[in-house]
């Protein structure tokens, strides 16, 4: 009886122990970060056709052709060529009819091409798609993070095609790793975009608040890069290699998550293999820079020599699926 109340306490301490250890190292590692963006609605464009002024008062007329013969030139004014074989006003009749031919053409070119223009009416607060991609890796992917530091460094997130071309090469760096994926996930909310910031800042936050630090950051062009840790002492008091960092053993794992607020409805595969999430990298990465609003580009560790163990990536990345 002695022995097995013994062992219940021995097993219960076992597991504080382990929880109290999870919580405290599930913040150890650093993390790097790339963002920005505005979910201001930019000013309404509007398309019309060039306008001619008609003498006599006549007011003005719209003109799909850039222009008119002798005042305002519109559709009412071929049937007068009608009638006529030959001579100025046949030459015009048919200038005219190839014009129409040549725009009717040209119309159902751009309808059947892959090429869509959607209009936006911004006034009508549009719908907004706040999405979260997220990838584990084995650490041994070591020239993912030299990459993701080089266009933090170096990207111009201050712009939208900027901050496009950031999420094509951060897609990119993931995608040129397949070997090394081991977990990922997705999810996307759907909203309003007088609601979409909110929810793009608490997904962005609760990303963040998982790092102990951000050592490198590049948000609206505001590049901020944390100094690197002092080496420990050596017996002797004297500091070996000062440049040395802390925690020399290599990481187990890499997590990198995207976060983009799109205009319309985007909609990622259900992540459940490695087939899936290259189809929704290849997705994030095409997102055009009129349709992303903001984003955010995390990942984790950053500092060189830091780590992201197991116990930390089940700690705090329990949703994602093992591809």
């Amino acid at each position: 009886m002695r022995n097995k109340i013994l062992k219940s306490l021995f097993l219960f301490g076992l597991v504080i122990t382990l929880a109290l250890g999870n919580a405290n190292g599930a913040l150890a590692a650093s993390g790097g970060r790339i963002g920005g963006g505005s979910f201001r609605a930019p000013s309404s464009r509007t398309y019309s056709a060039p306008r001619t002024y008609a003498p006599g008062g006549g007011g003005y007329y719209p003109s799909p052709y850039g222009g008119g013969f002798g005042g305002g030139f519109g559709f009412p004014f071929l049937l007068p060529f009608f009638g006529f074989g030959g001579g100025f006003g046949g030459l015009f009749t048919i200038l005219i009819f190839i014009a129409i031919a040549n725009f009717l053409t040209q119309s159902f070119r751009r309808v059947g091409s892959d090429e869509v223009v959607d209009e936006v009416d911004y006034s009508s607060n549009p719908p907004v798609s706040v999405t979260r991609l997220q990838v584990g890796l084995l650490a041994g992917s070591r020239d993912l993070q030299p990459e993701l530091n080089r266009i933090a460094e170096t990207a111009d997130t201050n712009t939208p095609e900027g901050r496009a071309e950031v999420l094509q090469e951060a897609s990119l760096a993931l995608l040129r790793h397949p070997e090394y994926w081991v977990y990922a996930g997705s999810a996307t909310q759907q909203g309003r975009l007088s609601s979409a910031e909110g929810q793009f800042t608490r997904l962005a936050l609760a990303e963040r608040s998982k790092f102990s630090e951000e050592t490198l950051s590049n948000v609206n062009n505001q590049l901020k890069e944390a100094a690197p840790k002092a080496a420990l002492p050596a017996a002797d008091g004297s500091v070996d290699n000062p440049t040395k960092l802390i925690t020399e053993g290599p990481g187990e794992y890499i997590v990198v998550t995207l976060i983009a607020a799109t205009l319309g409805n985007l909609q990622l595969p259900q992540i459940n293999n490695s087939d899936d999430l290259r189809q929704a990298l290849r997705t994030f990465g095409a997102i055009p820079s009129e349709r992303l609003l903001a984003l955010e580009v995390l990942w984790t560790p950053q500092a060189e020599g830091d780590t992201l163990t197991a116990d930390d990536l089940l700690a705090e990345y329990a949703d994602l699926k093992m591809v």
